[in-house]
């Protein structure tokens, strides 16, 4: 990562910028960014990537949220430089290059773990980082982890339905795994 000075501002003053190189949904990026911009700013306006939704803009509702090198990063608070030399993954980056969707995708899908929509993504995101973490959650942990992110529709029971239903699809899926 490299901070220069670019860009003067029309009050005189200078904006710095940094040079970013991340990994984008499996795609090398660069980008030579402002030092203020967010990763929410970034992949939104920068990379089209509609699903990091801008909520509460504080990482209080988790509608933002990616996974920065597998853990799941609220996008809003982050800023951009902080993800240089990282593997950034967003909820389009879920799905197969021809379409097929994830076991998360399919698991939410199959238990109606959605109704607006609005924290999908997030939940998602939330809900591939922990079955990376853990590939065999409790409903606790499942209920801790989805704890960071508000969901005004569903009550969560079919979140919590998803996630698990997720969890069995996913170790199904291992390679060499036997179904259990």
């Amino acid at each position: 990562m490299s901070l220069e000075s670019r860009n003067p501002r029309a009050a005189g003053e200078e904006q710095f910028t940094v040079d970013l190189e991340f990994e984008l949904n499996g795609t090398l990026e660069k980008r030579a960014v402002p030092t203020s911009t967010t990763v929410l700013d970034l992949l939104r306006n920068s990379f089209g990537k509609r699903g990091v939704r801008s909520s509460c803009e504080r990482s209080v509702c988790g509608a933002c949220t990616v996974l920065v090198d597998d853990l799941p990063v609220a996008a809003c608070s982050t800023f951009a430089f902080d993800i240089d030399g990282t593997r950034v993954e967003t909820v389009e980056g879920l799905a197969a290059q021809d379409g097929t969707l994830s076991a998360q995708q399919r698991a939410f899908r199959e238990c109606g773990g959605f109704q607006c929509g609005f924290c999908t993504s997030g939940m998602l995101m939330l809900t591939t980082g922990l079955l990376r973490v853990n590939p065999q959650p409790g409903r606790e942990e499942i209920r801790e982890w989805i704890s960071s992110n508000t969901c005004r529709c569903t009550g969560y029971e079919m979140i919590l339905e998803s996630v698990e239903r997720a969890a069995e699809l996913t170790r199904d899926e291992q390679p060499g795994e036997e179904s259990r």
